[in-house]
């Protein structure tokens, strides 16, 4: 079967916008160890297309671009308004990480008074979406609250990680 011309061009010009991590190589394929800088690797599939690609694996904040830190802002906004439900399960099931502190209290914005406040409330009935949280406690833009403290996990090397891990 022939392909036209025009849809051949089309079709080599394929992107994956996600991709499914396969494998992950900390020092690269073995047969590339005669290299003398070893890179670690992942094997992924993409999602929409199946393409199976290899890319070279790199972490840290100090290597991400500029475009990409002004990006993660707004993904960060975007996902914590997303997963409403996820963030406000937090808030009603959350206990303490240590004796004195509770994890509500490294929430910018909480502190001791704040967190029984939240703490007494939900016992008596669970928070159902930001809104409510506001409107029980009296605290402000709790979305907000929840998108700071992502990017401060994310930017700064955090003794206590709520929502993200390290790799």
């Amino acid at each position: 079967m022939a392909i036209h011309e025009d849809e051949y061009i089309q079709r080599r010009h394929v992107y994956e916008e996600h991709a499914y991590v396969l494998d992950y190589l900390p020092y690269g394929r073995s047969s590339d160890r005669s290299r003398h800088l070893v890179v670690p690797t992942v094997q992924i599939m993409g999602e929409q297309h199946f393409t199976l690609l290899e890319a070279e694996l790199k972490v840290g904040a100090t290597v991400v671009t500029a475009n990409a830190k002004a990006e993660v802002g707004p993904l960060i906004n975007e996902l914590v308004k997303k997963q409403e439900k996820r963030f406000v399960d937090f808030f009603n099931n959350s206990q303490p990480v240590t004796p004195r502190m509770h994890s509500l209290e490294l929430l910018p914005g909480i502190g001791k008074k704040s967190m029984w406040t939240i703490v007494n409330t939900r016992e008596r009935k669970p928070f159902t979406s930001y809104k409510d949280i506001e409107e029980k406690t009296g605290l402000t833009d709790v979305q907000k609250m929840v998108a700071k403290r992502i990017f401060e996990e994310l930017s700064t090397e955090s003794k206590y990680r709520l929502f993200t891990r390290t790799v």
